[in-house]
């Protein structure tokens, strides 16, 4: 018994004098386990046999040189055991531990005393110390690792972190910043665990901080916003969404590989920042993929890091593998690519890279990885929103923005963009260097986006600095396929100048309507802003927008049209003005952009523009029909169709495309205009409330036969009937699309939490689905009835 008491004390002295048992370096990222699985896999993987070849051959160029990369030559020493590579490792680590600081900025009252470059400082140091460990003395183990404690751990802690000096929180600057610097000096903590007793605290209090940073909810009285979306997405961009999630995923990857396999209640949450990342891109044929570039981004940011160290902790998914091989060997200054030490080691089972013409390749063929996710997303939170053809390369995406402006997150509610035939066509503005002037006078501007502007103004300048007090909004996201629709609210975030200030974006088939409901305080000037990408000419009635072999067609059907001949002919139709905007990323650039405004000021109007996706069936053609213009029109071929509809309290379209024709209805009165009274309305026999209705025939079918439809959609609508027959009814308005297909009844459906809705159904379906899955629903007298709680 004595002998067990002693043993017990002896242990207990053991933790107290040294904390823990030392760990056997490299335990961060370049594990033993990770070296020998690496050089094992470069024997059968070309592409990771030449990437390696790659950084050796650099390795070996830089032992001659002044400079070289930490990170290469740590792991050239690694592979090999070559100690050349570890002594020139050690110098350039020696260079880093005497400098006199990693960071600080003297212009900042209390002065920062670590940053960005600090993050770096800690990153470089803790791969080297630990890749290079055994190599050195234990009294230059320790040295070093004193000095990476006093030039990278303790500044950070000290400013980030710490309860006694601490000088930042997360409300000022709790976003990618935040998780550079801190989740950085924790992997700087971990690497020095031998050495400094307090290292072990200082990580645990990071890993714990965690928690804070991934829920942090926003701030009211600093106009601050969540980091994420409750479905994961990061506001600030796609770019800065890859850097401060990626600081993270390192800190926890190298935690893992030192402690073992650890769950945190925001696993959740970065899974489905992944999906956001998915969501936001672009796949193509050829060249790069692209993202969505709202705010500081670029056109080529993408999740490949973030989606890469998932996978190497286990949290992954398979449809990362989908991502990552439509990603291919991301060149981005920050990617992890295959030609990355990290990139390397941590190089996904079954994923390729790009061959020499730039094409995506699998490594393993038989792998069968596809994307589930759906075609369409909406982010409500940061309002951010997705619709696509499909998944597959050079389809059609739009991405529509209307949600927070601060810092990263430009001025653009309402804004829109669209990819088409793997071109960028209707383009943001982007961004420059911040040291530029043109980065506020331009870039964070209403003006650089696809906005609406009344008397030249949208949202106030001051939004991107002081953070926009009221955000705009995304709602009513339905996709059923050959129809989609989404609604911007842009009025908060513009309520200086515009009472109304909605864009509704209806896609059927090859037709994007874009409606913009605007009403102002007093008379005055709206205009439409355009961007495009590359070239637009004017044909006829349309734009003609076209990169490379892509086009589209814009169309402006109400207020007015564009005139056919000379304008100076048609003063009442739209006026189409040129203006030069600054090309992305290169200040010294100027590019054209256009502006649509009706030929009269007003305070209250409807913008309704049509953009035609075209394609090899139905392209454009150059002949001019007409003498001098005053009536000529370009024709077409098989292209949709598109007639205008006018008349009492309505505007509208009709759509004859695919075999198939869409009546569109705009019910004026249904805009805001009535109070304590419904918009009802009767637009060609049918009798309705809706906003937005769209009905949907066989093209040969009679459309006078209201069962004939073959879909229905509703925007803000409780009833809609004709003669005597009641397609819809909901005490509540609804946004809604139903499509009758055999013997299915396929509905999307948004509105209140709870509703009982019915729905025309002459005969009883075999299946109902609600939002894509199958529901039981009673048919009662050529009607199934549905009842949704939320």
């Amino acid at each position: 018994m004595k002998k067990i008491f002693f043993l017990f004390i002896s242990c207990f002295l053991f933790k107290v004098a040294y904390g823990q048992q030392k760990k056997a370096h490299p335990y961060l990222f370049y594990t033993n386990e990770r070296i020998k699985q690496t050089k094992e896999r470069i024997q059968t993987d070309t592409a990771m046999a030449r990437a390696w070849n790659t950084m050796l051959q650099r390795a070996d160029k830089s032992l001659n040189e002044k400079s070289g990369n930490l990170e290469t030559l740590t792991l050239a020493y690694c592979m090999t055991s070559d100690k050349k590579y570890a002594e020139k490792a050690k110098t350039l680590l020696l260079d880093w531990v005497n400098r006199p600081q990693w960071d600080g900025m003297d212009d900042r009252t209390p002065r920062w005393n670590s940053g960005l470059g600090t993050a770096r400082g800690c990153f470089q140091s803790a791969i080297a110390f630990d890749g290079i460990y055994d190599i050195l003395s234990p009294t230059e183990r320790k040295s070093i690792a004193d000095k990476i404690v006093k030039l990278g751990i303790e500044p950070s802690i000290n400013d980030w972190v710490s309860e006694d000096k601490r000088i930042h929180s997360l409300n000022s600057m709790g976003h990618n910043w935040w998780a550079a610097v801190v989740f950085e000096a924790g992997i700087a903590a971990l690497a020095v665990m031998n050495e400094e007793p307090k290292a072990k605290g200082r990580a645990e209090e990071i890993m714990r901080a965690s928690k804070e940073w991934f829920t942090f909810a926003g701030s009211v009285l600093e106009n601050k916003p969540s980091n994420f979306d409750r479905d994961g997405g990061f506001y600030e961009s796609v770019n800065y969404a890859n850097f401060g999630v990626s600081e993270y995923l390192y800190f926890r990857l190298a935690w893992t590989n030192a402690f073992g396999k650890v769950s945190m209640p925001y696993d959740n949450t970065l899974e489905k920042t992944v999906d956001w990342f998915i969501n936001t891109s672009y796949p193509t044929s050829k060249g790069r993929m692209f993202s969505l570039n709202f705010g500081d981004s670029n056109d080529h940011a993408n999740g490949e890091r973030p989606a890469k160290l998932l996978l190497a902790l286990g949290l992954g998914k398979e449809h990362y593998r989908w991502y990552l091989n439509e990603i291919g060997n991301s060149e981005g200054r920050e990617d992890m690519n295959l030609n990355t030490p990290l990139g390397l080691l941590y190089h996904p089972t079954e994923v390729g890279s790009k061959n020499k013409n730039n094409e995506s390749k699998i490594v393993n063929p038989t792998s069968k990885t596809s994307n589930p996710l759906p075609l369409s997303a909406i982010y409500k939170d940061m309002g951010w929103g997705m619709l696509r053809s499909s998944w597959a390369k050079d389809a059609t995406l739009l991405g529509v923005k209307s949600g927070f402006t601060w810092n990263h997150a430009h001025a653009d509610a309402g804004s829109f963009v669209l990819y088409h035939k793997g071109k960028y066509l209707l383009i943001d503005g982007g961004d420059v260097s911040y040291g530029q002037p043109e980065y506020s006078s331009y870039f964070v501007r209403s003006e650089a986006h696809n906005i609406m502007l009344f008397n030249g103004k949208a949202q106030d300048p001051q939004d991107q600095y002081y953070a926009v007090k009221n955000v705009g909004q995304l709602h009513h996201l339905i996709d059923s396929g050959n129809l989609k629709y989404i609604m911007a609210d842009a009025t908060a975030p513009t309520s200086r100048y515009f009472l109304r200030n909605y864009r509704h974006f209806l896609w059927v088939n090859n037709v994007i309507l874009v409606l913009d409901d605007l009403k102002t305080y007093e008379a005055g000037k709206f205009e439409f802003l355009l961007h495009y990408q590359n070239e637009a000419k004017k044909k006829g009635p349309d734009l003609e927008i076209t990169n490379g072999d892509a086009s589209v067609l814009f169309r402006p059907l109400f207020p007015e049209t564009l005139p056919l001949g000379y304008p100076h002919d048609f003063p009442d139709k739209m006026k189409l003005e040129e203006r030069q905007g600054i090309k992305d990323r290169d200040a010294k650039t100027k590019i054209p952009y256009y502006a649509l405004s009706p030929a009269e000021p007003s305070r209250q109007t409807k913008f309704l523009n049509a953009i035609l996706l075209l394609d090899e069936n139905n392209k454009p053609t150059e002949t001019f029909v007409g003498s001098s213009g005053a009536n000529g029109a370009v024709s077409r071929t098989n292209l949709p169709f598109i007639e205008k509809l006018e008349g009492t309290n309505m505007i509208g379209v009709k759509l004859t495309q695919n075999g198939k024709v869409t009546m569109v209805y705009l019910n004026l009165l249904a805009d805001g205009r009535l109070m304590h009274r419904n918009a009802n309305n009767t637009i060609d026999g049918w009798e309705t409330d809706a906003y937005l209705t769209a009905i949907t025939f066989p093209e040969h079918a009679d459309l006078t036969n209201p069962d004939n439809a073959t879909s229905i959609f509703v925007s803000n609508g409780s009833y809609l009937r004709k003669d005597g027959k009641t397609f819809l009814h909901s005490l509540s308005k609804v946004f809604m699309n139903v499509s009758y297909n055999k013997d299915k009844m396929e509905v999307q459906l948004d509105g209140q939490p709870v509703m009982h809705v019915s729905l025309r159904s002459v005969q009883k379906p075999q299946s109902v689905s609600v939002n894509g899955k199958v529901v039981t629903a009673e048919h009662l007298g050529q009607k199934m009835v549905l009842d949704i709680e939320k």
